[in-house]
């Protein structure tokens, strides 16, 4: 890559992150365990074990007509038994105080993006060993993000909490705090979510999140209205420990890719079947800035190509071991894998998921894995506009463009890796 390419994509990192931060989704919460200091059985229930080269996965099926597709919600939500506290942990339940009633905040579209200012009273620096979102209204909620708000930026957010009317601010894009931490796409600032399909997360022995003395935690919560604005009252349950020396910090790695699907061929006469039009709508429903992410993939990934494959391939740059990985699509996604150095005697791959289910967004575990500056990473996803015809979330909607929206019907293409670095 010429040097005046690697700079653009540089630049463009921190404003892509600002649009992806709200958009990931399970891997924040991937189970990053060790060679040998895992705890068995305490793992989201989707994890498999992985191998040197990569991971296992238990084959799916291509989401039926009326499963819980059919509005990226329904999936299991029976609870298992927590997993016992280890030597040192502790939990802390943080919760929404009252009962939020979702809405489309633009008047227009069927999702609405929360962001709820929680305080886990730290009093010293502590790690983040484990959680899990508890969704109140399952219904309604299509993800949960955890962001991490620094101390030092604590009285802004309780000024943007209290100058907006009712519970929460409206939080397209990210958590909407500016200065919130973090260092672009290759060390995102959260802490941790729930999607469809996942359990509680427990992370091997000496890793874990940082949370500071001071700090406070923003919860977002992505509402899909497509069954009705319904009350939701969500929670997380923290699993806390002090910060030690030897304990070695999670960061995550986003791996966007840009969704660029075009009509059928015998539906293309629709109305936002044209990529400028369809654009025009997502900017329309979520906001000139998260409606431009369409766009920015291209200047970090590459010329646009419309077609049901897309990939996107970043380099490798700084020394670190890959403990997670996770993909996230939506409801008309086929398939999504994440290799390293591919094509190249080094080519290792970290998911393969080869049958998309958006009800299982659970994490995979690998073997610790590491990279080196100078490797490549790439993700390629597949999208299908056939499975509009079995989804009852698409009913009487008519074909469009597909582009990188953040909506329940709109899609997206991305790769999440938790790594540590020395």
């Amino acid at each position: 890559m010429s040097r005046s390419r690697a700079s653009r994509r540089r630049g463009l990192a921190p404003l892509l992150l600002a649009a992806l931060l709200a958009l990931v989704l399970a891997g924040c919460g991937a189970d990053a365990g060790t060679d040998a200091g895992t705890d068995a059985g305490s793992h989201d229930s989707s994890v498999a074990a992985g191998t040197a080269g990569g991971t296992t996965e238990a084959p799916g099926a291509a989401p039926p007509s009326g499963s819980g597709h059919a509005s990226g919600h329904g999936a299991d939500t029976t609870r298992a038994a927590p997993v016992a506290l280890r030597p040192g942990e502790r939990r802390d339940r943080l919760a929404m105080p009252e009962d939020y009633t979702p809405r489309a905040p633009t008047g227009v579209g069927t999702d609405d993006y929360r962001c709820f200012l929680l305080d886990p009273a730290t009093t010293r620096d502590q790690v983040i060993t484990g959680f899990d979102v508890r969704p109140g209204n399952p219904d309604v909620v299509h993800h949960v993000i955890l962001f991490r708000v620094p101390a030092a930026g604590v009285a802004a957010a309780e000024e943007r909490d209290a100058a907006t009317p009712g519970q929460g601010w409206t939080c397209f894009g990210d958590s909407g705090l500016s200065g919130a931490g973090g260092g672009g796409l290759d060390d995102a600032p959260w802490l941790g979510a729930w999607a469809p399909g996942g359990r509680e997360q427990v992370w091997g022995r000496g890793l874990g999140v940082g949370l500071g003395e001071g700090d406070r935690v923003v919860m977002q919560v992505h509402y899909n209205l497509l069954q009705g604005a319904a009350p939701d009252r969500s929670a997380v349950d923290l699993r806390l420990a002090d910060r030690t020396p030897q304990t070695r910090l999670l960061r995550t790695v986003l791996l966007p890719a840009p969704v660029e699907l075009p009509c059928r061929a015998a539906h293309a006469d629709g109305p936002l079947c044209d990529r400028a039009a369809s654009l025009s709508d997502v900017k329309a429903r979520f906001g000139e800035g998260p409606g431009s992410t369409a766009d920015l993939l291209h200047l970090l990934c590459g010329e646009l190509q419309p077609g049901p494959v897309q990939t996107c391939t970043r380099p490798v740059t700084t020394r670190e071991t890959v403990r997670g990985v996770a993909g996230h699509m939506h409801l008309l996604g086929r398939s999504i894998e994440i290799e390293v150095d591919p094509g190249t005697p080094r080519a290792r791959t970290l998911l393969d998921t080869r049958v998309w289910d958006f009800d299982d967004q659970g994490s995979r575990r690998v073997r610790p894995t590491v990279l080196e500056p100078g490797d490549q990473l790439r993700v390629t996803c597949r999208h299908d506009q056939e499975l509009r015809d079995r989804l009852p979330a698409f009913e009487g909607q008519p074909d469009k463009y597909v582009v990188w929206g953040e909506g329940s019907t709109d899609e997206m293409c991305l790769g999440i890796l938790q790594v540590t670095r020395p």
